[in-house]
């Protein structure tokens, strides 16, 4: 549906903030808050009086410091299965949002914490498997170290949606032939 595409925000300064619904991004433009930067193709929405161009790209017209606001962002889930390329970083298999879950690799029993540094996806099987230990103890070795998922969690969901949306990636910084590749080491 139109209205659920996402649209990629800009900052004033041109940096990439996040995206945004359709709608969400047409009101900041009707309301004068942001400009359309690139346009959604031909794509307009239209209501009684007015018919308005659907935006690809917007840019805020004021600066707004939100690295604080994105730290304590309450879509973590979906961001840490994004940037863990919706896996199971134990065993590898593919799955969706409904299929994952979210493993602790230091169980919050033993002082850990719930930040990404601390989070993986995981499948069901095993997250059951692993239980209340560490991923030694149930020898089952992470695909990347822990200190390797410290990758930006807003940079894996603007490279996920860059997967479908060429013109974002002038201002993700992403080349030509950008594929979307791991975001960290392998053993």
């Amino acid at each position: 549906m139109l209205l659920s595409r996402r649209v990629l925000l800009l900052n004033a300064s041109y940096e990439a903030l996040g995206t945004v619904e359709v709608a969400r991004a047409v009101c900041l433009v009707w309301k004068r808050t942001a400009e359309v930067v690139v346009p959604d193709g031909e794509r307009v929405l239209r209501s009684q009086h007015y018919t308005f161009e659907v935006p690809s790209v917007i840019r805020l017209l004021a600066y707004i410091d939100v690295r604080r606001r994105r730290n304590n962002s309450g879509k973590q889930r979906l961001r840490i299965l994004m940037r863990d390329r919706m896996r199971c970083q134990y065993c590898g298999a593919h799955g969706n949002a409904f299929e994952l879950t979210l493993d602790h690799i230091t169980p919050r029993s033993r002082g850990g914490s719930s930040t990404p540094e601390n989070l993986c996806a995981a499948c069901m099987a095993c997250n059951q498997r692993k239980g209340d230990r560490t991923p030694e103890e149930a020898r089952m070795p992470l695909l990347a170290t822990p200190s390797a998922l410290r990758y930006g969690l807003d940079r894996a969901v603007l490279n996920h949606y860059a997967l479908m949306r060429p013109e974002w990636r002038p201002f993700l910084f992403l080349d030509e032939d950008f594929h979307y590749q791991t975001t960290y080491p392998h053993h």
